[in-house]
This record gives structure tokens, sequence and C-alpha cells, in this order.
């Protein structure tokens, strides 16, 4: 096609970019890979390999920090919609950031699959340390269940419960008359989100995620008692919204807070 233009015309590279239907950005990228990159791209790969695989460029990019690396970073949008539930409204509204553990609790249940069915794993999540307090696990995702997971927690931390609010989706596993008496009988605070909503949930939804996506995924089970119910390897990993230290880090920091000694002069 090029031998039959005229010789004497000009073919300019944006012409035969055209021609060839490649884009003309295609011949001004010229990748730069110096030794400081190829150090930088080893630092992130140790990183990687050192944390189960698992960190997002969030936690990258506080790691690589940690070691005097500075690189950029996106943000994520999230949207509310949906109605919320008559009987138990939304009362955490969306107040993810809390300063004290053992006050806001958020619960939700996902699957596990095996190689003879499903597996069912609650979890109950302090949002104020980002932790899994507990965590429970049942071949049927039913009220029995979630109870199991919240008396786990409630026998675990020996907190007040009458000043802790629970928080989950509209499933109908924590709208039963069994749960609801449990929660009332700890003096508990029931918040549910807006129907269909996972943004109302959205630090448990992320770890269920998480979960799958950065552990429970590279695993098999052969059935329901093979299946991995520990979830120690998120309390160890750093979290954004806890100044990017782990769970229980943070939770000893909260600790020698709470019984600094006060010095009268």
């Amino acid at each position: 096609m090029i031998g039959e233009m005229n010789k004497a015309e000009i073919v300019t590279i944006s012409k035969l970019c055209e021609l060839f239907e490649v884009p003309l950005s295609s011949h001004y990228y010229k990748p730069i890979i110096n030794s400081l990159d190829e150090k930088i791209i080893k630092i992130m790969q140790q990183i990687h390999q050192d944390n189960f695989q698992s960190y997002s460029q969030r936690r990258m990019v506080v790691a690589l920090e940690k070691q005097c690396v500075s690189i950029g970073i996106t943000k994520t949008t999230y949207y509310q919609g949906g109605k919320e539930k008559p009987s138990e409204p939304n009362l955490l509204k969306w107040q993810f950031d809390q300063t004290q553990s053992d006050t806001h609790w958020v619960g939700d249940i996902t699957y596990i699959i095996n190689h003879q069915g499903w597996s069912y794993l609650d979890t109950v999540l302090d949002l104020g340390i980002r932790e899994i307090v507990v965590h429970a696990l049942s071949k049927t995702p039913d009220a029995a269940l979630a109870k199991q997971a919240l008396m786990n927690a409630i026998a675990l931390k020996q907190t007040n419960t009458k000043a802790l609010l629970l928080h989950s989706d509209q499933g109908v596993q924590y709208d039963t008359s069994t749960f609801k008496q449990t929660l009332a009988l700890h003096g508990i605070t029931q918040s549910m989100s807006h129907r269909g909503n996972c943004w109302d949930n959205a630090v448990q939804e992320r770890f269920c995620r998480n979960l799958k996506s950065e552990y429970l995924n590279r695993l098999s089970f052969i059935n329901h008692r093979a299946t991995v119910t520990t979830v120690d390897y998120y309390n160890k990993r750093i979290n954004s919204a806890t100044g990017y230290i782990a769970p229980a880090q943070k939770r000893q920091e909260l600790l020698k807070v709470a019984y600094r000694p006060y010095s009268f002069s």
C-alpha cells in the first residue's frame, strides 16, 4: 500500500500509524527500566511474598514508604441506596471509623466451597480496630450460626454489651426472633443496612472479599471438616483504617492509652 503512494509524498508517522491501525501513542511510548526501577520491583516482589501475596495497591504503597520508596495511589467512591428495614433502621450510618474498640461490631455470613458442598462462615468484626473478633462455621447459613458467632464474641471479649451496637445486612439470619432475643438479653443495639446495599456494611463486605481473594481461593477443601476456618492472617495484616498498622497492634495501642497512669503535680 505504501509503495503505491506518490514518491514525492511525505509519509508521516501519524499516516503510517493510521495505515497499520496502530495508535499514534505507541510510537512515542518507550518504557524505561533503570536500575532504580529494578530495585523497586524487587522490593515489591519481596513484600508480595512476605504478606501472603495479598497486599493491594494501598497497602503496597505504605509498605514501600516504610522502605523509603514513594509511589502514587488512587481513591474509591461509594454510593448509597435501597430502603431501611422499618423495624431495624440503619443506626450505623456509614460511621465506620470508630475510635474505641468493642463499641461497634459488624457481622456477615459468607460461603466457602468444598468438594462435598458448601460451608458458611459468620464473622464479627470490630470497627474500632478492624479486628475479626471471632468466627463460626456451619453447614447451614441459619440464625443458629449468627447467634453462635455473637455468643462467641461476647464470651471472648467480656465487654459492656449495653454500650455495644451490632450492624449487619438485612439477611434473614439477623432478623429472626432467636437472634433478636439474644441481642435483647445482652442489651445490644441492633442496626441493619439498607435493602440490597452492600456499601452500608462495606467493611465486612470488603473483609469477605479479601478473605477469598487473598487467602481461601488458593486453597482446596475435601469436605466441611477440612475447611479452613482461621482468619488470624487478617488480624496481622496492615489496615488503612487503623493508620496502616495491624488490628492486633491497634488493640494494644488502645489498651496502653486506656491504662496510662495519670501524673499529679
